[in-house]
């Protein structure tokens, strides 16, 4: 059973595209989605693999870990998997934030009490401090609860071509969770000083399903070709489309741990979180198109406790 927990948060910096292979939809190579929900997520073979390249002193000298302590955390290889199995367990990371156009404020970072409350939820699990006092009423519909004027564009929030009544009523809520979210979920280094200042101001909580519709439909779709080396023209067949998580989401993922079970190492779980916590790892890179700059994340890992 697991004995340590943390919480991984993802503050999308560059598109971000984690693909589930081919589609027969409208979008050629889409993102990977929940099931239930159509939420966008990040599977946890994705993170995992990030984690154990990024933490391999076989191929990154400032990784803090021997070779050893690497194999006692993410196990060993596929052709040795019999040996014995890892001692991290990395979670799917789920969407919390999802930034939408907005007529006032640039744009708003939009969430749900169903994403929130499945955050709690979780957060529960990871033992986090997380002690905000969720209603169980969703907004009206065509409502926008808001903390202040910040996208009030009139007398409506105007988030792509939809208008929503602002709702002020619950607005210590709004900026309760904001605060904690600028607190605990964005990196606190200093280029990011502005977006911790403006997030209680520009969160927006939306009905479940109006919030499910901007996750589904105001993704990034990224138009790519091939030219011809010599017309210069695109190739025949050589035109698709790629979903994209915009910039600005955050997402978030639970990292549990037993202690090593490689019979050799004697790291507890919380020792092998530590040296999680402890990765030269505040940046780096999810999913496809690398070449071009996407997938760029930054990351933030919270303390939890005792499972």
């Amino acid at each position: 059973m697991f004995e340590a927990t943390r919480m991984i948060f993802l503050y999308v910096e560059t598109p971000l595209h984690v693909g589930s292979g081919r589609s027969l939809g409208a979008v050629d190579l889409p993102i990977q989605r929940e099931r239930t929900t159509n939420y966008p997520m990040i599977q946890a073979s994705s993170l995992k693999g990030r984690l154990r390249a990024a933490s391999d002193p076989n191929l990154n000298r400032q990784s803090p870990l021997t070779k050893g302590e690497h194999l006692a955390i993410f196990g060993p290889e596929t052709g040795n998997a019999a040996d014995h199995a890892g001692a991290l367990s990395v979670g799917d990371a789920r969407l919390l934030l999802f930034p939408v156009r907005s007529l006032a404020g640039v744009f708003a970072w939009t969430t749900s009490l169903d994403a929130l409350q499945r955050f709690s939820r979780l957060a529960e699990i990871a033992r986090l401090n997380f002690s905000i006092n969720l209603p169980s009423q969703q907004p009206a519909q065509n409502t926008a609860w808001v903390n202040g004027d910040a996208l009030c564009a009139g007398n409506f929030v105007v988030l792509e071509d939809y208008s929503f009544n602002p709702d002020q009523s619950h607005a210590a809520l709004i900026q309760a969770i904001g605060e904690w979210l600028a607190q605990n979920a964005l990196p606190q280094t200093a280029e990011y000083r502005y977006w911790r200042e403006q997030l209680p101001h520009k969160l927006c909580l939306l009905p479940e399903d109006a919030w499910r519709d901007f996750v589904l439909y105001s993704t990034e779709v990224q138009t790519h070709i091939k030219l011809d080396v010599e017309t210069k023209t695109v190739s025949a067949g050589a035109l698709w489309t790629a979903e994209a998580l915009p910039t600005d989401s955050l997402l978030y993922c639970p990292l549990f741990a037993t202690k090593a079970r490689d019979g050799k190492s004697d790291l507890s779980a919380e020792a092998i979180l530590n040296k999680i916590e402890n990765l030269p790892l505040s940046r780096t890179q999810l999913g496809g198109d690398e070449t071009t700059g996407q997938g760029i994340v930054a990351l933030r890992l919270t303390a939890g406790g005792a499972a």
